[in-house]
């Protein structure tokens, strides 16, 4: 009895005490929601917040600052150190002879060129692939996923000789590709990432689906055409600005693989580094990289939303 009149007060005790709150859901900063409400935690806030975010935009604006301004200067003040916070005397027309004495034009249509060729063959073979490994789930598909994955550890550098070689003389043909656009679009196709992207989403996409499409009688291609791309366009949108993005960007591998063959095939970045190298003022040299660098730039402020939502489309379900 004296168990049980323990336990009885026990219970009526928690039940009459009044319930905690859970605390599951309360976020932990580093400042607290008091430190917060006083005057002087706001204020101090409010300075760091500002400061911090002055700095990361100054980190991140000032290059491109400079590199928009100091083509608007003359040769001698281009090259001065230190550097000038703005021009001295402006000069507009830097940009008009860059674009005519280094041919921007052409540079640009041939990027142009690569970069959409490049990125033709990478939606066709990437989007296979990962529909193959998403839903298809071949025979050691885990496997082949994690040795694309480990690709990645590799530094891009390190695969520059072994691709020319192979460009150089195509396995099983033995085709010389060195010097025609295939030497830039094959090597871009096999995309890891790429790849680990578009099937973190095609993941997401219901069984349901495809399963009602097999019991219409659907085909696989058939599945993939007009029931998982439809769903797909902004992780493929995503894929396609890096695509485009990395050709454009590209340095060395064009370098090795284009210039001395085809002379008038060059890209901005060696057509801007051969220009460097002759007698091409430094002003003219900083304005060529400045318009190389806009289309960029507008492809960033145009679709920066689909690039973080094709990013986190994947990440959950529900």
């Amino acid at each position: 009895m004296a168990v049980l009149n323990t336990a009885s007060l026990r219970a009526s005790g928690a039940a009459g005490a009044p319930r905690r709150r859970p605390t599951s859901g309360s976020t932990r900063t580093l400042i607290s929601s008091a430190q917060l409400n006083r005057r002087s935690g706001k204020i101090a806030y409010r300075i760091v917040l500002t400061v911090v975010i002055v700095a990361f935009t100054l980190a991140f604006i000032g290059p491109l600052y400079f590199l928009f301004s100091d083509g608007l200067k003359a040769t001698q003040e281009a090259i001065a150190t230190p550097p000038t916070l703005y021009p001295q005397h402006v000069y507009p027309s830097t940009y008009v002879q860059a674009w005519d004495r280094l041919d921007m034009a052409r540079l640009l249509w041939n990027t142009m060129y690569y970069a959409f060729g490049a990125l033709a063959f990478q939606l066709v073979f990437d989007v296979t692939a990962a529909y193959a490994l998403s839903k298809l789930r071949p025979f050691l598909g885990n496997a082949i996923l994690f040795l694309m994955l480990a690709t990645l550890m590799i530094p891009a550098t390190v695969l520059v000789i072994p691709q020319y070689v192979t460009m150089a003389a195509e396995p099983i043909v033995h085709w010389n590709l060195i010097g025609s656009p295939w030497a830039i679009w094959l090597p871009s196709v096999a995309n890891a990432f790429n790849v680990f992207l578009l099937k973190r989403f095609f993941d997401s996409i219901p069984a349901d689906y495809i399963d009602a499409a097999q019991i219409d009688g659907a085909s696989r291609l058939k599945i993939l055409w007009r029931i998982v791309l439809p769903i797909s366009r902004p992780i493929i949108g995503v894929v396609s600005i890096f695509g485009l993005v990395a050709v454009w960007k590209d340095f060395l591998w064009p370098l090795l693989a284009e210039y001395g063959y085809t002379p008038t095939r060059e890209t901005l970045s060696v057509g801007v580094w051969q220009a460097s190298i002759g007698a091409t003022p430094v002003n003219l040299i900083i304005a060529a990289s400045a318009i190389a660098a806009i289309p960029t730039i507008v492809f960033f402020l145009i679709f920066q939303r689909n690039i973080m939502s094709g990013l986190t489309a994947g990440g959950l379900r529900g």
